[in-house]
């Protein structure tokens, strides 16, 4: 399709001429419907290729419109397809979005929790300076709320305002405190409720049921409260708010409080739902409160309402586990009567409250009168499953093939144990997932093999990724492999936990070849590799120095459809820096954002902490920039990577100036910035700042300095001079239970030395050896610690005490034959 500009075409033809009318005919039917498509065609077809350098999207540009974007936007099925369309569109000329564009790409984005791109997102929304209506702001901040983004909804709230980009209504607070409602933020919501107040909004039940929501969530019960009975006076109780409260006063341990409140509900008439009912018993039983946990049981009953299993499963558990079997069975006769259909989890739990074989006969008979064969196995699958769990796994092994024999158990004797039918699937599959657990894979096998032999009993799925599983786990990736063969002869289909167990194994041995062929076979099946296990290609390909084939592994994984997530490419970034590739990994960080990722903080900092350890830190200082702008929060991190590049470059005044950045967003130094401050102030000569930031660090901030941080000081002290001090430090040093090493001691020693005051340099001497320091022969600081032993040999104070230590063999054997016409050849070899 070529690219129509029509304006200038137009011109030609006269409006009355005959060729006029025949050009426009014959000019293509542009509708939003039939652009909707051709864009959703183009944007899906080939989704490795840059829109920018497809001509048919240039073709279509012009015809942009923010209802035709809207549109194509919701008919994408991946979040990522949609985000960059919608990039592409906001980079054509003559097009701007509109807040309901911006709103139904918030809308696919916060229901993928794609994170970043919201936050980005925020950002574009303001500079393009989009005016938006409160319903439209609204809408918005509950994208944002629904993807946890609370603070990032409340101030671009406060931002649309500033800038006078909406005024916001009561429908827009709402929606903000109704993101709010999930979080904690009492303060927030205080000062949303002042401004509510202050600009004459009345408050509703729409504005307090949120409000009532974030106290409960905090555990202010005192608030709470008073919001409760503003909502009563008002008249807009309901059981939904009475909910909110008794939930929130069960999950702060409030239990009989919230049993209260259930009872004033009846008292006013207020119905307690289901959903309630249910929430409430599960919370009670969570509180270890089975006696408020019956009381609710049974105003549940009484007020119409049959339990669901999960009720049942939940008190027959606790039953079960104070070993009271006439409770639980209780419980399991009374599920009968209301026809509640039992499940193997009920039954093992069942099982498992018997305290010995008397019992568990008792059980037995108690409940297969009512079975019939379907659910006898069900019974038998149950025991498996308790001796499973009870690490009796050899013994389920032994009744299972028993089982398979049609005989009865000789290990729980007489005729009460006698079996009616055969096992099933589920029956093998939990002797060998517990076998596989328990690591005996080889009996497992066996167990595998013998099953289509002994009876007419297929492996089901579970089975083949249970025994897959075990086999990668041990490395036996050959039989896995046989396995899985195995499995799609028999007419399986591998689920996508099938082929991510051998593509882990495949990766943790760095087979690239291997794992690419099953990302390919994998891809046909619909399956996608999982983060964790592209993750562990690049780490272990990059802990063997070989980041650049962990870029090509990320760049063939794209090729076959699959985009890694940002930890694999945080891990691909870092393994290029610590190879010095700094350059290949700027260029992988820019390829990243150019395919439609989104670096995460973590990103960034590996980038940063790479541009500073190659004295680039300008390049550093502008991805802080460019990370702040698309609406991440630097961390502490990100900030000692500055300080710590600044230093190295002598720019120290340039480190100091990051450390007020951090106070003023908000980001407490740690130990590690302060340390790197103390270091660089130290090499640039300016020892009473250094003292000052240390200060600062332990009498200001109360941080507890460790081994490096005092090494640091104590090391620097002696560059500038200030050996006295040094050593001051050094004691606290040890008295604080931390060992000096050699490094720390030879900076002392050499400069007491430069004072000439060789009796402290003795002492030095003896403490790093008697604490075991002296650098060995392989330690860079071993000719330095030699250098000064050879001067205290030749001062006639000192020279003794040396000899005494080498003789004690505290001091390495040191060869120095020109100096044997000194006399001290006897003293050294």
């Amino acid at each position: 399709m070529k690219a129509l500009c029509l304006r200038s075409r137009l011109k030609q033809f006269p409006r009355n001429n005959n060729v006029f009318r025949r050009y426009i005919s014959s000019l293509p039917i542009y509708t939003d419907t039939n652009l909707a498509h051709q864009l959703h065609t183009i944007f899906t077809k080939n989704p490795n290729t840059s829109p920018d350098d497809d001509p048919d999207l240039r073709a279509l540009a012009p015809f942009l419109n923010p209802k035709l974007v809207e549109t194509v936007l919701y008919s994408f099925q991946s979040w990522n397809r949609a985000h960059i369309f919608f990039t592409w569109a906001s980079n054509q000329q003559g097009y701007s979005h509109t807040a309901y564009t911006f709103n139904a790409v918030a809308s696919i984005l916060s229901r993928a929790r794609q994170i970043a791109p919201l936050r980005a997102l925020s950002v574009q929304i303001l500079r393009s300076r989009c005016p938006m209506t409160p319903g439209a702001l609204g809408f918005f901040i509950r994208c944002f709320g629904g993807a946890g983004l609370v603070d990032e909804a409340n101030v671009l709230f406060d931002q649309v305002q500033s800038e006078g980009l909406c005024f916001p209504n009561v429908y827009a607070y709402n929606c903000l405190l109704e993101a709010v409602s999930k979080s904690t933020s009492v303060d927030l919501v205080d000062a949303k409720l002042k401004e509510m107040s202050h600009r004459g909004f009345v408050l509703d039940k729409y504005t307090l049921t949120p409000v009532l929501q974030v106290y409960c969530n905090a555990g202010r019960f005192d608030k709470a409260f008073d919001v409760f009975n503003m909502i009563s006076d008002r008249g807009f109780l309901d059981g939904y708010l009475f909910s909110i409260l008794a939930l929130g006063l069960t999950k702060w341990g409030q239990v009989d409080k919230a049993f209260e409140l259930i009872e004033v509900m009846e008292a006013r008439n207020v119905g307690v739902t289901e959903k309630t009912f249910i929430v409430l018993i599960h919370g009670f039983v969570k509180q270890a409160r089975l006696d408020r946990a019956l009381q609710l049981f049974d105003k549940m009953k009484d007020s119409g309402f049959v339990p669901d299993i999960s009720l049942y499963d939940v008190l027959i558990g606790v039953f079960s586990t104070a070993k009271e079997l006439d409770k639980a069975l209780g419980l399991y006769a009374e599920m009968k009567e209301f026809k509640v259909q039992t499940d193997t989890g009920i039954i093992t739990k069942l099982i498992s409250s018997c305290r010995d074989e008397g019992e568990l006969k008792r059980l037995y008979t108690e409940i297969r009168r009512d079975m019939n064969l379907e659910a006898l196995t069900m019974l038998y699958n149950s025991l498996l499953t308790v001796l499973v769990n009870n690490g009796s796994i050899n013994k389920a092994y032994g009744l299972l093939r028993m089982l398979m024999k049609k005989g009865c158990n000789n290990d729980l004797q007489g005729d009460e144990f006698c079996w009616e039918n055969d096992p099933n699937a589920d029956s093998f599959c939990v002797v060998i997932d517990g076998l596989v657990k328990a690591g005996k894979l080889d009996m497992a096998v066996g167990l595998f093999r013998d099953m289509p032999k002994k009876i007419c009993c297929k492996p089901n799925l579970l089975i083949y990724n249970n025994l897959i599983s075990g086999l990668c786990s041990s490395d036996r990736l050959e039989e896995s492999f046989e396995i899985l063969r195995e499995m799609e002869e028999s007419g399986l289909v591998p689920s996508p936990f099938t082929h991510n167990s051998i593509f882990g194994c495949l990766c943790k041995r760095m087979d690239v070849a291997g794992a690419l062929d099953l990302v390919k076979k994998m891809r046909v099946h619909g399956h996608d590799p999982w983060i964790k296990h592209c993750t562990l290609m690049v780490k272990e390909l990059c802990k063997h120095r070989k980041a650049v084939e962990a870029c090509k592994f990320l760049d063939d994984v794209v090729e076959e459809g699959f985009v890694p997530d940002m930890i694999a490419y945080s891990a691909a970034l870092d393994g290029l820096i610590r190879i010095k590739e700094v350059d290949l990994a700027m260029e992988l960080f820019r390829d990243i954002v150019a395919r439609g990722n989104y670096p995460d903080v973590v990103a960034y900092n590996t980038m940063m902490k790479g541009l500073c350890q190659v004295r680039r830190v300008a390049e550093a200082e502008e991805l802080l920039n460019e990370m702040i702008t698309k609406g991440l929060v630097p961390s502490v991190v990100t900030y000692n990577s500055l300080i710590d590049g600044w230093c190295k470059n002598g720019s120290v005044e340039a480190a100091m100036r990051c450390l007020s950045e951090m106070f003023d967003k908000g980001r407490e130094p740690n130990v590690i910035t302060y340390t790197t401050l103390v270091n660089g102030l130290c090499n640039a000569g300016r020892p009473e700042e250094a003292l000052a930031v240390w200060n600062e660090m332990v009498a200001v901030k109360g941080l507890v300095p460790g081994n490096i941080a005092f090494m640091a000081l104590v090391h620097g002290l002696c560059k500038c001079g200030r050996t006295n001090e040094a050593a001051v430090h050094l004691r606290e040093m040890k008295s604080r239970g931390m060992k000096p090493d050699g490094y720390v001691y030879t900076a002392l020693i050499s400069a007491f030395l430069a004072e000439l005051n060789h009796p402290s340099a003795l002492e030095m001497v003896k403490e790093m050896a008697d604490e075991g320091s002296f650098p060995g022969k392989l330690d860079k600081n071993h000719a330095i610690a030699r250098d000064a032993v050879i001067q205290l040999l030749r001062d006639s104070r000192t020279w003794s005490s040396i000899r005494d230590l080498i003789a004690e063999g505290k001091i390495p054997s040191i060869s120095m034959p020109d100096i044997e016409s000194e006399g001290l050849d006897g003293c050294i070899t």
